[in-house]
């Protein structure tokens, strides 16, 4: 690459602000901007003002090389993008020819009367590169102004992205020349926390140059983030392999995947190759770990269902845990979350049941502090478990991390 060129994203929209939507573009961009060796910097949002578009854009002009503005080109009145550019840039907005011509097409198509505001979407800063959308009305536009490349990009993801695959990264290319490649993984971990891994690794972490080395702790576990730059994606790729191989050489039995794999698809990916069936009885979780189940394409195959016994009636009477275990134990309890597990898999046929039983909050509960949870998985012929745990956090924190303490024992045990 002949320069260093610095890269920000500006999203034009107050529904961003509120989120009422999520900013899902500057994410999608910035991938494919990196697989480009361009660095982004900097991701702005900015409401549907005049004034303060203006300022983003007069701010991002300062300090970066190239600045991609997603929204705001819409026919409406909120849809600023153009006007705030025009008081920075003082360039000129002339209509485009080809996307008046198809929104018109459009709208006789549809039998339906063109409002007047539409036309503003056919509008283009003059000496512009226009790029007509294919699936849409409002074009793509990619211009210099003051040393400075800006591109503009429709809102709707679909056109976004329909625009930068056609058009906008071949004009990077062009514009980079050499072209240095940067790539991203994401390896997944989990029955580990983030300082004992950091521990692990510490060495290697330290030494790190490229790939560089990021762990992360999320609310689904523990990851780290490798990222490569090379000429090449293949010579990336085989950067992050090397390094791959020197972390799952320390803890490798704790990883479970990369990317956008999760716990709950590798779950159901090994219940179905092992021909199993799974029945599930919640308490605390009030069933949460049946829902995070079955968000998996091919749930159906190996989820058979689950009894959710909030209280001691329904564990007795509908799950059938003894009176006699409920009296003495308790419901917070070793032998209880045994029963839950062994008497939701008998009653539902399935040949894995497991059981969440605890005290969520906000008071205790039989004597047991709040955190207090004990989860059981009954196997018939293999390994059945149940284990305490003692969580920290309000309740919803203590029934979320109740949920992925079960995906993770139960992927254990079935691998």
């Amino acid at each position: 690459m002949t320069k260093d060129l610095q890269a920000e994203i500006v999203a034009v929209g107050t529904e961003l602000l509120l989120g009422q939507i999520a900013n899902t573009n500057a994410q999608w961009l910035s991938q494919q901007l990196a697989n480009q060796g361009v660095n982004v910097y900097r991701h702005t949002t900015v409401g549907d003002n005049l004034q303060r578009v203006q300022e983003a854009f007069k701010q991002a002009h300062e300090r970066s090389d190239i600045v991609i503005v997603t929204g705001g080109l819409g026919p409406t009145e909120d849809d600023l993008t153009r006007e705030a550019f025009q008081q920075l840039s003082h360039i000129p907005l002339v209509q485009h020819r080809p996307s008046m011509d198809k929104i018109q097409a459009y709208f006789e198509k549809q039998q339906a009367v063109m409002t007047p505001n539409n036309p503003k979407q056919a509008r283009v800063f003059e000496g512009a590169t226009v790029w007509l959308n294919p699936v849409g009305m409002a074009p793509g536009m990619k211009l210099t102004y003051d040393n400075c490349t800006w591109i503009f990009l429709p809102g709707v993801p679909r056109e976004m992205k329909a625009l930068v695959r056609e058009y906008m990264i071949p004009a990077l290319q062009q514009l980079l020349g050499k072209k240095e490649m940067i790539k991203s993984i994401v390896l997944k971990f989990t029955g580990i926390g983030e300082s004992k891994l950091e521990h692990e690794l510490q060495d290697i972490i330290h030494e790190q140059t490229n790939p560089t080395i990021a762990p992360l702790a999320q609310e689904e576990g523990i990851v780290i983030r490798l990222t490569a730059k090379s000429d090449t994606l293949q010579q990336a790729d085989q950067l992050l392999e090397a390094t791959k191989a020197k972390i799952f050489s320390r803890v490798g039995n704790y990883a479970y995947g990369e990317d956008h794999e999760t716990l709950e698809g590798k779950v159901v990916g090994l219940l179905t190759e092992q021909e199993h069936t799974l029945a599930t009885a919640e308490s605390l979780t009030g069933g949460a770990f049946s829902e995070k189940i079955s968000t998996v394409s091919g749930a159906s195959s190996v989820l058979q269902g689950g009894i959710v016994s909030y209280t001691n009636r329904v564990k007795e009477h509908v799950l059938g845990v003894p009176k006699k275990v409920l009296e003495t134990k308790g419901a917070v309890s070793k032998e209880c979350a045994e029963e839950m597990a062994m008497q939701v898999a008998n009653k539902l046929s399935s040949s894995i049941g497991i059981a969440f039983t605890g005290v969520a909050g906000p008071m205790e509960m039989e004597g047991k502090q709040v955190g207090t949870v004990y989860i059981a998985i009954y196997n018939p012929t293999g390994v059945s478990l149940v284990e305490k745990f003692l969580f920290q956090g309000d309740r919803n924190s203590i029934r979320r991390r109740t949920v992925l303490k079960g995906l993770e024992l139960l992927y254990r045990t079935l691998k």
